[in-house]
């Protein structure tokens, strides 16, 4: 796999002081050695905030990103780090809303990283299981929210947690998909579509 520039590890190390920090390191070494194992071409990353993610996929992979992502600051701080990095002709950028940007999109993805609003989880699966190609993999990061998915979780998160834990249901009980539950990060649910 291909070493990252420096310029881009440091914009991560940045933004994980944020308030919308990007993935852990982690999580985020997990799915770039996915996506070479698998030899991934097209990923798509949905809550793509500033778009590092897609720019380390189309660097390490060569591939072409789908990064969509609702924040119009963050989008178009996504479109800038795209052009530095030269990965322009390698990721198309998508601002608005994932669960009406989803069900427009055509063709199959070997990777979706799904890393958006958690209560939309259950939401986007359809799109997501029906954009995986087969033998393909869906990344579903912070399935576990500070322990809070398999314990008790405070009074203010119990709806969103629900919505997660319904979340990991679908995925686990669907026959298209193997299902295992990392303790990376936030746990990151990885998804193998096998038909």
């Amino acid at each position: 796999m291909k070493e990252l520039p420096a310029r881009l590890n440091a914009l991560r190390e940045k933004a994980k002081q944020g308030r919308d920090p990007a993935c852990p390191d982690e999580t985020f070494s997990f799915l770039l050695e996915t996506a070479a194992k698998i030899g991934a071409e097209r990923m798509l990353e949905i809550g793509a905030a500033e778009g590092l993610t897609s720019v380390a996929f189309s660097l390490c992979t060569g591939g072409q990103a789908t990064a969509i992502e609702r924040d119009g600051e963050r989008a178009a701080r996504m479109r800038e780090h795209v052009r530095e990095f030269g990965v322009a002709d390698k990721i198309t950028v998508l601002e608005g809303d994932a669960g009406e940007i989803l069900p427009m999109l055509g063709g199959e993805y070997d990777l979706i990283f799904l890393d958006g609003p958690k209560v939309q989880y259950r939401r986007y699966f359809p799109d997501c299981k029906r954009l995986l190609a087969a033998g393909g993999y869906l990344l579903s990061d912070d399935v576990l929210l500070f322990g809070w998915v398999r314990g008790e979780p405070p009074k203010k998160r119990r709806m969103l947690v629900e919505h997660i834990r319904e979340y990991l249901a679908l995925l686990t009980d669907d026959p298209d998909f193997e299902t295992e539950i990392l303790q990376l990060g936030e746990g990151l649910a990885v998804s193998r579509k096998i038909r």
